[in-house]
Parts: C-alpha cells; sequence; structure tokens
C-alpha cells in the first residue's frame, strides 16, 4: 500500500513576500517525510471554491466552527482571481511518509490570537513567525486581519479530499506562471535555477536557506518543479562543457602524469611524451571528470545504465526554479557566486554552501540564450507533481 501524501499551501501573501525560502528551511529541516513534488499554481475560480468548501468541512475535533469560517472566506478572497481577472501565485508542497499530515500540522503550528503584549509572541511554528489573526477588539466578535501564511491539513481525511482536487486539475496547468499583463514583461528575463543534489542529501534547511538568499533579488518566482534529472538530460545539459573541460584539464593531466613517471622512475621525460600523456591520459581523464558531473547530477554514470534507460529519472534529487524580472540573470549570478567556492564572494550561495568546483551548491544560466536552452531540456513547462498525485488517487 502506498505510504499517505499530505500537503502544505504556501499563501500568494507569504510567496509575494519572497518568504518561500523561510517556510521550506522549517518544513524540510523538522519533519521525517519526504518532499515529493512542488509545483507554483495560480487558482481559478472552480478550484479556489471547491478547496474552501474542503477545508470548511473540517470536522469539529480538528478544527473549531469560526477557524472553518475565517480560513474558508480567506481562501475565497485571496486564492483566486481578483475582482480584475489578476492571478495570484502560490506554491504547493506535497510530502510523503507515516502519519504526514500530523507532522506538518505540528511544523505549521495553529494560529496565535491577537497579542497585545507583544512579548507574549513566540516564533516557534511557520505561522507563528509569518502568520497573524487579529481581532478590532479585546472581544474577539470582529477579525481585523487575518494571514494564514501556510494552509495545511487538518487530518489525513481532508488531505485526500485535497489531493484528489488537485489530482484532477493540476495536470491541466502549466507549470512556468505567466500571470501578468503583457505590459509587465517589458525587458524582463527569465533564468533557470538548480538547487543540487548536494543539498538533498539529508534533511536540511539548506533548500530554503539558498531560496532565501535568491530572495535578496527581488525577482519573482514563477516556476518550481522537484526533478530526479535523467542521464540523457545530464549530458544534454553539461554537453557544452565536455570541449572546455578537455581543453583546459587534459594539459593540467598530462604535465601531472608527466611529473608522477619522472618522480617514480627518476629520470627525465621529453615534452613530446607529455604531449602523448595529454591526448591520452588527460583526455581520458577529462572524460571521466565529465562522468563525475552526470554522476553527480542524475546519480549515475552513463555507463552504468544501459543507453535505451538514459531517459529514466536519475536516482537523486533536484529542485527546478524559474525566477523572472529585469537583469535576472546578472542579479541570480551576482548571489550565487564563482563557480569555484574558494573563489566566490563572502555572502554568496557557493561561497557559503559550495564544496568545490563540481559540488557547489547551485547552477544559474549565464545567458538569456543559455536560460532558453537550459529550461528546454529540464522542461519548466511541466510538472510531473500532477502525475504522482493521480497515481496515488487511483492506487489508495
Amino acid at each position: 500500500m502506498l505510504q499517505p501524501l499530505s500537503y502544505v499551501l504556501v499563501t500568494p501573501y507569504t510567496v509575494a513576500k519572497s518568504r518561500t525560502g523561510g517556510v521550506l528551511s522549517r518544513l524540510l529541516s523538522r519533519i521525517s517525510l519526504e518532499l515529493v513534488g512542488a509545483q507554483m499554481v495560480t487558482f481559478d475560480k472552480e478550484t479556489t471554491e471547491a478547496f474552501a468548501q474542503i477545508i470548511e468541512r473540517r470536522s469539529a475535533a480538528a478544527c473549531c466552527g469560526a477557524s472553518r469560517d475565517i480560513l474558508g472566506s480567506y481562501i475565497r478572497q485571496n486564492m483566486g482571481p481578483s475582482e480584475d481577472g489578476l492571478l495570484h501565485r502560490s506554491l504547493f508542497l506535497v510530502f510523503r511518509g507515516d502519519n504526514p499530515t500530523k507532522e506538518l500540522s505540528n511544523v505549521c503550528g495553529a494560529f496565535q490570537k491577537d497579542a497585545y503584549d507583544v512579548e507574549t509572541v513566540t516564533g516557534e511554528s511557520i505561522r507563528d513567525t509569518y502568520a497573524d489573526l487579529i481581532y478590532a477588539d479585546e472581544s474577539k466578535q470582529t477579525l481585523r486581519y487575518f494571514e494564514p501564511a501556510v494552509i495545511t491539513a487538518s487530518e489525513q481525511k481532508e488531505a485526500e479530499a485535497v489531493i484528489k482536487l488537485f489530482a484532477e486539475w493540476l495536470p491541466t496547468q502549466n507549470n512556468l506562471i505567466h500571470n501578468r499583463p503583457d505590459s509587465c514583461y517589458e525587458d524582463v528575463e527569465r533564468t533557470l535555477v538548480i538547487i543540487k543534489p548536494d543539498n538533498w542529501r539529508h534533511a536540511s534547511s539548506r533548500p530554503g536557506m539558498i531560496i532565501d538568499m535568491f530572495s535578496r533579488s527581488g525577482l519573482r518566482i514563477v516556476a518550481i518543479k522537484v526533478l530526479k534529472m535523467s542521464v540523457s538530460q545530464a549530458i544534454q545539459f553539461y554537453g557544452p562543457t565536455k570541449e572546455g573541460l578537455k581543453k583546459r584539464l587534459a594539459p593540467i593531466y598530462g604535465m601531472q602524469a608527466r611529473e608522477l613517471l619522472e618522480r617514480e622512475f627518476n629520470i627525465p621525460l621529453t615534452e613530446e611524451l607529455e604531449n602523448t600523456l595529454t591526448e591520452s591520459f588527460g583526455d581520458m581523464y577529462s572524460e571521466e571528470q565529465f562522468e563525475r558531473i552526470v554522476e553527480f547530477m542524475a546519480g549515475i554514470k552513463t555507463y552504468e545504465r544501459p543507453k535505451e534507460e538514459w531517459d529514466e529519472p536519475g536516482l537523486v534529487k533536484s529542485m527546478i526554479l524559474v525566477y523572472e524580472g529585469k537583469d535576472a540573470i546578472g542579479k541570480i549570478r551576482t548571489i550565487l557566486g564563482a563557480t569555484d567556492p574558494t573563489k566566490a564572494a563572502a555572502g554568496t550561495i557557493r561561497r557559503e554552501f559550495g564544496s568545490n568546483i563540481c559540488i557547489n551548491a547551485a547552477h544559474a544560466s549565464d545567458s538569456v540564450e543559455s536560460a532558453v536552452r537550459e529550461m528546454g531540456i529540464l522542461e519548466v513547462e511541466k510538472n510531473h507533481l500532477g502525475g504522482v498525485l493521480q497515481h496515488y488517487v487511483a492506487n489508495r
């Protein structure tokens, strides 16, 4: 039997305020669940209403009637299209594990009531930090302001209903959000970011912290997905670097091979022999470095999987994001830092989280042309999450 799924929905306000990274940090570092998918979504009226109705059917044991009504009203007013038809971005996260609803509910937390003494406010849970429930007066009869920050299921039955709703709706949605008037896209760039597999080896706040650092750019996230890069995708993605690796590394390895042989056999070797070593051993070793890049990104080397299986998902996880805004390429690259973490500026992502030239935390496109090519290879307009939910619903 499939392990149960549950969800966290990050609200449009939280997304717009660039708090997405902070929310992810709390979730990924404090739960034992697996993140199986993520997708940026914009709700239509029908899906908004269906979602609100599911929330309003919460049992009395799980939630008081007032909270149900407040949350249902919030969903209708804030999650769906505005009166002028503008669509708002929310982030839908799906987790798998034993008792996922309880774990996610604990990390998301309850709503703190209006605190007239600021020193009574705590920041333990996600809602403690990012949500507000403020009444007009001490009688708590009139609501002045409410922002839940995140929405998650109160019990597994509710989670199943939401999963079923999204299983029907998500496959019809483009993973890449285009939710503003065309006039807003003048001089706007889109760039691809990969949060690499070294950030996903164990439960960690690192992916969220990296996204939080990128938020300094002031750019909008318009696509997110969890991806296990295939061998074929890794070869296509890093293919343009292969010849560069050979040209840069082969002479170094040829020279090092000559020096090792001279020390081992205590005889001087000619420059001609060094050139031969470069063309043979150097080229071969450079090829192996490329294989290591493929292995790092896909979890497997090309010669470890039959060619007819190269298109199958790899063995390690990455997160793909698309950022949008003016000078998106330059802003993201500046925050990312130099390819070699030891040479990256202080305060950059690679200086903070990178280990070496290969294991350097994240990737970002270096030009508009590269961004277009890379987004095509990784199919940013598609997201497997809808299919995951359909399989789950069909087999529960």
